[in-house]
């Protein structure tokens, strides 16, 4: 069993390490006060981490969020990019609609969408044929100097 000592020198994410620094000052007689003051946390996050400790021992100091589940797997992702390699051209609102029809999913926001042709090596920004700030008439004059 992992011991407070050790978990603190595995060099754990800063929360978790707070929360174990937490719970080893408790023990060792400093105040709470001192405790806030020294990591910058609330009292509240001081008797949660002691609770949690208490019970579950190093286990209760770990977090538990991992984040969220993506909408589609790997193999849905890999197929809709080959799809889009299939394409000859395609607008957003099509891959919208291809990814509702295709796999039930509808994002809430574009940037989703964003991310997946980013993911797919694609940029989802217009290409312009020249510089917008093109001055003929200057660069012909700077030519002939």
């Amino acid at each position: 069993m992992e011991t407070l000592e050790q978990f603190i020198q595995s060099n754990p994410p800063s929360k978790e390490l707070k929360r174990a620094l937490a719970v080893q000052m408790s023990q060792s007689g400093q105040s709470y006060r001192q405790i806030r003051d020294i990591l910058q946390v609330s009292i509240g996050f001081i008797t949660a981490s002691r609770q949690s400790y208490k019970r579950s021992g190093v286990a209760g100091l770990r977090s538990n969020y991992w984040g969220t589940e993506g909408y589609l797997d790997a193999e849905q992702k890999q197929s809709l990019f080959e799809w889009l390699d299939g394409q000859d051209a395609w607008t957003l609102e099509e891959v919208i609609d291809q990814i509702e029809d295709e796999y039930g999913v509808v994002y809430q926001s574009l940037q989703s969408y964003y991310a997946l042709l980013k993911a797919a090596g694609f940029s989802w920004k217009k290409a312009q044929p020249a510089h917008p700030d093109k001055d003929a008439a200057l660069i012909q004059e700077k030519k002939r100097t």
